[in-house]
């Protein structure tokens, strides 16, 4: 069970800057307990559950308080550490995210009364289809991490028989929930199977790459973001090439991704259109904060690159933020040659929210439309 209260407290500054107060009570807990703070800022630690410690104020409540120039929704959740420890429903399920939108200096009481113990955090769901691990994958300037492997129902009945590659990013969420987030999975793995076994879409290997603890600096522009995509396309698909049975050329290589997962996405696409043919963007973050990548668009007076994008976005919480540099890019690619509905697909979904659960409703119908 939960309990929000928000109290705007003065009024909005000339400079757009805001004090924002985090309260939360659990009368559950001992006041020695160690609460953390988590959420889309960097104040919050970009969803990490064990970074932002909250300060015991006694009476069994924690504090925080932050500076912000973001007047746009922000999402947070609370924790004991770790996403096994989250605040959840009486039932045991985990709390959905907290969403508020600030335009003053706000103070916001939150009340949990019920925590997942690190043992009982229910998981609906399994991985569908055969999969493989690869763990401590090297590269250059960025974390080592591990890659996921889902292979289509027929792979290895006919050793002459090949198949396209769809890369996507943060691979703990897309296959198996036990991995995700939130206890939540794209559910790729159904959703590949079915298409593939109705012969909807043609069968194909989902690679998931796994994000480390620098995936913010890893999925946006700038040198990790560099590093990443250098690590994706001459690390992650040689080494896919080499061990499994592929389609390697460009044709027959895709990646996706959610988010900022979208953002490097879409940059790995436009940075490599020798390796990589087409782009899944679910919620990309394309102009936001210090992240613009429809410039890179705008700036570019080459012929048109041989790429076609696939777009998403709904309407809910951190979605409304990321509209606009929806919008603009749509129109950048269309002012450099591309066509709705011919290398250009995009779907606007107003009542969606940002989170795994709405991008596994969206990911059938965008394999759909581009994996033809």
């Amino acid at each position: 069970m939960i309990f929000s209260i928000t109290c705007q407290v003065n009024a909005q500054s000339k400079t757009r800057s805001f004090s924002l107060t985090f309260l939360i009570t659990s009368p559950s807990l001992p006041d020695d307990s160690s609460i953390y703070i988590c959420g889309n800022l960097p104040q919050l630690g970009n969803w990490d559950p064990s970074v932002v410690k909250m300060k015991n104020t006694g009476h069994h409540t924690w504090s925080f308080k932050i500076e912000t120039e973001s007047a746009y929704p922000i999402e947070y959740k609370y924790t004991r550490g770790s996403w096994q420890r989250e605040g959840s429903e009486a039932n045991g399920r985990p709390l959905s995210n907290f969403n508020i939108k600030i335009k003053s200096d706000t103070i916001i009481k939150d009340v949990i009364l019920f925590w997942l113990n690190g043992a009982n955090k229910k998981v609906n769901g399994k991985i569908t289809g055969s999969v493989k691990y690869h763990t401590g994958m090297k590269g250059n300037g960025i974390p080592d991490r591990d890659i996921i492997v889902w292979l289509p129902p027929d792979y290895g009945k006919n050793r002459t028989k090949h198949y396209p590659v769809l890369y996507m990013q943060d691979g703990q969420n897309i296959f198996d929930p036990a991995t995700s987030a939130f206890g939540i999975d794209w559910q790729v793995d159904e959703t590949c199977d079915s298409l593939i076994r109705n012969k909807i879409i043609e069968p194909l290997i989902v690679i998931g790459i796994y994000n480390t603890k620098e995936r913010m600096n890893e999925y946006i522009p700038g040198a990790e973001g560099t590093a990443y995509m250098d690590f994706v396309a001459n690390t992650v698909k040689p080494f896919i090439d080499k061990n499994y049975l592929t389609l390697t050329s460009r044709r027959n290589t895709f990646v996706g991704g959610s988010s900022a997962g979208a953002t490097i996405s879409f940059m790995l696409a436009w940075n490599y259109p020798d390796i990589f043919s087409k782009a899944f963007c679910l919620s990309p973050a394309f102009k936001i904060m210090n992240i613009d990548v429809v410039k890179d668009v705008l700036n570019y007076s080459g012929p048109r690159k041989d790429l076609a994008f696939y777009f998403d976005m709904g309407g809910k919480g951190l979605e409304e933020r990321l509209r606009p540099g929806f919008d603009e890019m749509i129109k950048a690619l269309e002012q450099n040659g591309y066509r709705k509905n011919k290398d250009l697909f995009w779907l606007v979904v107003p009542e969606a929210e940002h989170n795994e659960t709405a991008w596994a409703k969206r990911m059938p119908g965008a394999l759909k439309l581009l994996i033809r």
